[in-house]
């Protein structure tokens, strides 16, 4: 059965940091894309950044480039949100998501419908 869980998420001030984990079990995805999205209340699931199998390619949605680093560690099968300098704007669900090919671009993780979803873990920023 696979399981995707996150965690890290929680409430932090405006300028604030967290840390996101994303901690797969029943099959390693070391060859696939993962990506990260997030909902906020009364809004659509949205693309946040997505990094290909390897680590050496990374693919942000404009509001987040330059505050947010996606990053992984296959060895542990775990995938990785840094979020520094963060805004009320980014209070939301945060999603770890993996598509069904392993052949999909970064750049198509937030077009294409996922295989694996995690259960979320929240993230308020306060201002």
């Amino acid at each position: 059965q696979v399981q995707l869980v996150e965690s890290g998420g929680g409430l932090v001030q405006a300028g604030g940091s967290l840390r996101l984990s994303c901690a797969a079990s029943g099959r390693t995805f070391s060859r696939y894309p993962m990506a990260w999205f997030r909902q906020a209340p009364g809004k659509e699931r949205e693309f946040v950044a997505a990094i290909n199998w390897s680590g050496s390619s990374t693919y942000y949605t404009d509001s987040v480039k330059g505050r947010f680093t996606i990053s992984r560690d296959n060895a542990k099968n775990t995938l990785y949100l840094q979020m520094n300098s963060l805004k009320p704007e980014d209070t939301a669900a945060y999603y770890c998501a993996v598509p069904g090919s392993s052949y999909t671009s970064t750049q198509a993780m937030g077009r294409i419908p996922m295989a694996y979803w995690g259960q979320g873990t929240q993230v308020t920023v306060s201002s």
